[in-house]
């Protein structure tokens, strides 16, 4: 996990911005939270253990659009994407560097079947209300790999800022952040435990890297 944040880190460098966002804990805390999501009888995800959103309208936009990966490769006839409804979602530990806050946004395949997942997940911080914090994440150069996960294997896709008690940015306490799948609509909310993050500012942008597999840890 460390080289993959590394190689973020330096393009963020390099772009003449010092690493944006100080996304969770002030310096460095940890992130811990969990959400599944079960169907309905009507077939709608809805988050087993935080309350998640049930549909795009009560979602931040950018946690559906940017799920939306363009180009995906096809599936094989017999393995097609993961779904919402198949899917838990949790925040890893902080790997903090560099003035920078790294946390892995986990997918975990909760189904009885192979899946897969390409690109970049949706995320967006909302507040107790569901209202975003902060602006639209943004992608990272990195190219997206096809993870192909078993039933209980687990992806992950990384989420940096810059430390905003380094980068002078203005903050927020998230209550949750909200995970949304690629090419999903439905999203997972998992409760944040990361403390305040950049929202406003010069040095307030979050930036995401692609699913890789593994918990990131």
């Amino acid at each position: 996990m460390t080289n993959r944040f590394l190689g973020v880190r330096r393009a963020v460098l390099t772009a003449g911005s010092v690493a944006v966002l100080g996304l969770v804990a002030g310096c460095g805390g940890s992130g811990d939270g969990t959400s599944s999501a079960s169907r309905t009888e009507s077939g709608t995800a809805t988050s087993s253990a935080t309350g998640a959103p049930t549909g795009a309208s009560s979602v931040p936009t950018d946690a559906v659009s940017n799920s939306l990966t363009p180009s995906a490769p096809p599936a094989s006839a017999s393995v097609t994407r993961c779904h919402t409804s198949e899917l838990s979602a949790s925040v890893g530990r902080n790997n903090p560097g560099a003035g920078q806050e790294n946390f892995p946004v986990v997918l975990t395949n909760e189904s009885h079947r192979t899946c897969t997942l390409y690109g970049y997940p949706g995320t967006a911080f909302v507040d107790a209300s569901g209202k975003q914090l902060g602006p639209d994440p943004e992608r990272s150069a990195a190219k997206p790999e096809t993870v192909k996960l078993a039933p209980g294997g687990s992806a992950w896709a990384g989420l940096s800022f810059a430390n905003p008690e380094i980068s002078g940015a203005g903050t927020a306490t998230p209550a949750a952040l909200v995970v949304t799948p690629p090419d999903e609509e439905d999203p997972l909310k998992v409760t944040w435990k990361g403390g305040a993050v950049p929202v406003s500012g010069d040095e307030s942008s979050v930036r995401l890297i692609p699913f890789s597999p593994g918990t990131g840890a």
